[in-house]
């Protein structure tokens, strides 16, 4: 079976390797065969498609494994500080500049 695993080791650096496991291999089996890849596993955040999923977790065809990396700022006082530092208003493209729309 053949799944994709993604990582990145710092900031502004994202690795991809496809994986060729056996079937019913394991997050922590895919993340033991792949040579690049070298965080201990014990203390990983990790998982399928975006959602978090245990190390014992099988995998499927084609998944995506995904590891997290620990947050080294607040989402939001690093919108903050871009805010600070642009000097203008942020605006959202999901929602209208003049207000709440109404449907009729």
């Amino acid at each position: 079976m053949r799944v994709e695993l993604v990582w990145s080791p710092q900031s502004g650096d994202v690795q991809h390797r496809w994986l060729e496991l056996e079937e019913g291999a394991t997050i922590e089996s895919a993340l033991r065969a792949c040579a690049d890849f070298s965080q201990p596993a014990g203390e990983l955040r990790v998982g399928v498609w975006g959602r978090l999923r245990p190390l014992d977790t099988p995998l499927r065809e084609r998944d995506r494994i995904e590891v997290y990396r620990p947050l080294t700022v607040d989402p939001k006082e690093a919108r903050r500080q871009r805010y600070a530092n642009r000097g203008e208003r942020i605006v959202s493209r999901h929602r209208p500049k003049g207000g709440v729309s109404e449907k009729r």
